[in-house]
């Protein structure tokens, strides 16, 4: 007799539940993200069929579990219980958004196949210690499970990290699939709280597909705003435009050894937090701190430029997404080091630059279900295409 839990039906056969062909398979999925900026949770709701989407969620963080996950970036005292009760707390809100998906789109959880939920990066460290190194997200998919009563597609980062990899970025291939031009070659960047590119060379180049971390993005701009405007981001970039760039100060950022590493390559705020910040501002007493905000725009620009030209010196088109794209004065910073490269948002290929995560992550979940690779090795560095994700059965 076929032991069934050893010898699975085929994803791709017509027995298997999670098959597209199947005419029982649920024919949507959702992608959450939440993101090392910290201020919150997106959700899309899809169609797997031509990846519509057919609703989408944003759902703030409260403040305890903002603060909560600020502490947890770094050791602190009785951490693993402190980290149980946010996961539990996270998943909360990650539940009410996926409700607020299918009521909005009128569907019941049985339409949804899975969701793909990556969870909160707490610590992320490829490659050292044993060569492997380790990353942390901080979830309860099993809880979201029962909470959603739908499959859930979480740990996505380990796998690729146990073959070698980085385990970030891993959304260039949804970005290859998605925004990919035969006849250019494109940069995708993410402005999140780290800021990140995928570099789509034209077909004629014959360049794989790579993508690497450049460094900060709005996670020092937004705790300097939070510091002295009281408020989580600086608004527009209004405050940050109205500085002076202190360009002592940017070389001395700038110094950073990460910024000179080569590709693959991955950070977060393991390394860009306020001590860092401050370690280099005790250096500089005296900078008014509307310039120091103006100098945090500078470098965040600069590293993304820099590695644009560096890697992408054939950029003709850079596509912004995630909340850096709301900083005014970052995107015209960027653009003004990009001369002859067009500089716009996601928008203008098709997708809202606040959906592009959340529907990676949808479209990776989606991969998982069908076992098919949802890594990129020339990004990550892994030896070999892997099967991302672990699946929490409702």
């Amino acid at each position: 007799m076929t032991d069934i839990a050893r010898h699975p039906a085929s994803p791709d056969s017509p027995d298997s539940p999670n098959s597209p062909n199947s005419p029982n398979s649920p024919a949507h999925f959702i992608g959450l993200m939440s993101g090392t900026s910290l201020d919150g949770v997106d959700g899309v709701l899809v169609a797997s069929v031509d990846g519509r989407v057919l609703a989408e969620a944003y759902l703030p963080f409260p403040g305890d579990l903002r603060e909560t996950l600020m502490v947890l970036q770094a050791p602190s005292e009785n951490e693993l219980h402190r980290e149980a009760l946010a996961a539990n707390a996270l998943v909360r809100v990650y539940a009410e958004c996926v409700r607020e998906l299918l009521s909005t789109a009128g569907l019941p959880a049985s339409a949804v196949a899975a969701i793909g939920a990556h969870g909160q990066t707490i610590r992320h460290r490829p490659g050292e210690f044993d060569g492997i190194g380790y990353t942390r997200q901080l979830n309860a998919p099993a809880l979201l499970a029962e909470l959603t009563g739908i499959d859930v597609v979480a740990d996505i980062r380990s796998r690729d990290i146990a073959a070698g990899g980085q385990g970030a970025p891993l959304v260039p291939a949804y970005h290859q699939a998605m925004f990919s031009e035969a006849g250019q070659t494109r940069v995708v960047c993410n402005l999140g709280g780290i800021s990140n590119v995928t570099i789509l060379p034209s077909a004629a180049s014959g360049q794989p597909v790579s993508g690497f971390d450049c460094g900060p993005g709005n996670a020092l701009l937004d705790g300097w705003a939070a510091r002295h405007l009281g408020k989580s981001y600086d608004d527009g970039g209004a405050w940050g435009a109205s500085g002076r760039v202190n360009d002592a100060l940017l070389a001395a950022l700038l110094s950073e050894p990460y910024f000179r590493q080569t590709p693959p390559k991955s950070t977060g705020r393991d390394l860009f937090h306020a001590e860092w910040l401050g370690a280099h501002l005790a250096a500089f007493p005296g900078v008014p701190p509307v310039d120091i905000q103006a100098t945090l725009v500078a470098l965040t620009a600069q590293c993304v430029a820099d590695d644009v030209l560096r890697y992408a010196p054939d950029c003709r088109g850079f596509y912004a997404c995630g909340g850096g794209t709301r900083n005014h004065a970052l995107m015209q910073a960027i653009a003004t080091r990009l001369p002859g490269v067009t500089v716009a948002t996601t928008e203008v290929l098709g997708v809202p630059p606040h959906q592009v995560e959340a529907r990676a992550f949808a479209w990776l979940a989606q991969r998982c279900l069908a076992r098919q690779p949802g890594n990129l090795p020339s990004v990550t560095g892994a030896k070999h295409p892997r099967i991302l994700g672990a699946i929490y059965p409702h």
